[in-house]
């Protein structure tokens, strides 16, 4: 993605007509093709790193070049080992990259609670079930079609963390990192101590150094021996992006004819995009973003050990995500600041508010501060006690039950119901919401001072200037 946003830019356009044409393209995004078109101008990109050891188009990869990138066997899943969502403004200035660890611990909807990484194995696997159930047996048809399954469970599952609509996808396997590297010359990263994790194959000296390769892929994988595990390797793939932006830049690689076609080849067999997606034309469109104006962060998280039925994950809190990335984003909250097409967009959804808190009263005064926000009143009453705030949509209406939650001044989970009626939300208030009078509360305060941002090399920003030294 550095590649395509920032390096296209530099290069004569001429010479990447049909830069795109062999790249696969997916029907992933539920607004139609080419992805959604952001009210407010702004547009927020799922970067992804599969675990898979097939190319873009289903192809196995050489068990040669498996165990030259250290990649083992496949285990029977699928993993996404990378999750950054891009955020960028109208105006194209700048651009905010979000990092996910692949252990966060989040609601699946349709599945329960699991890591955030296996989110698109859930959706691939139970599609491609389905489709072997219903006869289907075109090999093809069922990796096309269950991994579209995957990427839209994965999507969703983003989008309901993060309190963001994704308006485009795009994911890179293995031998992306393989290739990509190599045709870029190499990228530029920097140890604060020298590292040897037979895992991953990391390898490396304390220091400046360029990486390509097995190293480079090596470098990203590496969360064994790390002194913050997943955190860490986090930061790893934060520096490696800014590294991979900034060669780009300097380098002058898409003015070179060999390493140009080198590159081609290798997006062609390694990057998935989403349906209808012009991404050369959006390149041009941020022609003004320049390597120091690319930021990386990483979610708020908690408990880096948290115990769970799927093993040790890292804890993190949906609604604290939401108010970290509206901050980062420069979005603006409250009723004071909706515009008359969000309450437009507001009155067409119903909120029935249940209270499973037992705070007298507090149905009432959440169901009157979202009639603020222009939606409609439903029902107000009680329901059994809960400790969870839960947002409950009709099928296919998760953009609505985004929208409530993002007016509510206060930790939320959102799921799926079949039994609502189109244009309706039921709102169950559970023991972790804050009362309304309190303005957030010393819950959420408590909240908040339990989570951490996921540290950075010396606590600086990460950014596409420089090289950055990291655990």
């Amino acid at each position: 993605m550095s590649l395509l946003v920032i390096g296209l830019t530099g290069y004569s356009w001429a010479a990447v007509e049909g830069f795109l044409e062999g790249v696969v393209s997916v029907d992933v995004l539920s607004k139609g093709a080419g992805g959604h078109n952001p009210a407010d101008g702004s547009r927020d990109i799922l970067l992804v790193g599969m675990d898979s050891r097939t190319d873009a188009k289903g192809n196995p990869l050489p068990q040669e070049l498996l165990q030259k990138l250290n990649a083992g066997t496949a285990d029977g899943e699928l993993n996404t080992d990378t999750l950054i969502l891009l955020h960028i403004p109208n105006d194209g200035s700048k651009a905010v990259a979000i990092s996910m660890p692949r252990d966060s611990y989040v609601q699946i909807p349709g599945y329960g609670k699991h890591k955030i990484n296996s989110a698109y194995g859930y959706g691939k696997f139970a599609k491609e079930e389905e489709l072997k159930n219903s006869g289907v047996t075109d090999p093809k048809e069922l990796d096309v079609r269950s991994n579209e399954a995957g990427a839209k469970t994965l999507i969703e599952t983003v989008e309901t963390l993060t309190g963001r609509t994704i308006d485009n996808y795009a994911s890179v396997n293995l031998l992306g990192f393989y290739e990509i590297t190599k045709a870029v010359g190499g990228v530029d990263v920097c140890l604060k101590n020298p590292v040897n994790d037979p895992y991953s194959g990391a390898n490396f000296p304390a220091g400046k150094q360029t990486i390509a390769g097995a190293k480079a892929l090596a470098f990203v994988r590496q969360r064994h021996g790390l002194p913050l595990g997943d955190v860490d390797r986090v930061v790893r793939q934060q520096v490696f992006m800014a590294g991979l932006a900034r060669k780009t830049i300097s380098a002058g690689v898409l003015a070179n004819p060999q390493k140009f076609g080198n590159l081609k080849g290798a997006i062609e067999k390694s990057v998935v995009l989403n349906e209808g997606w012009d991404i050369v034309d959006f390149a041009n469109q941020m022609s003004d973003l320049t390597g120091g104006q690319i930021q990386f962060h990483t979610i708020p998280i908690g408990n880096i050990g948290l115990d769970t039925p799927d093993g040790s994950a890292v804890e993190v809190d949906p609604w604290q995500v939401q108010q970290f990335i509206e901050g980062l984003s420069g979005s603006v909250g409250g009723t004071e600041q909706l515009t008359a097409a969000d309450k437009a967009a507001n009155g067409k959804i119903a909120v029935t508010v249940l209270n499973a808190a037992g705070v007298t009263g507090m149905a009432g005064d959440v169901s009157g501060q979202l009639a603020q926000a222009g939606f409609r009143k439903g029902q107000v009453g009680n329901a059994a006690p809960s400790e969870t705030t839960v947002v409950r949509h009709a099928p296919g209406e998760a953009d609505a039950a985004r929208r409530v939650a993002s007016a509510l001044e206060g930790p939320t989970q959102i799921e799926e119901d079949g039994t609502l009626a189109t244009g309706t939300v039921t709102v169950v208030l559970g023991a972790d919401f804050p009362p309304p009078e309190s303005g957030g509360g010393s819950q959420s305060g408590a909240k908040q001072a339990s989570l951490k941002q996921g540290k950075k090399a010396d606590d600086d920003t990460i950014t596409a200037d420089g090289v950055t030294c990291v655990n």
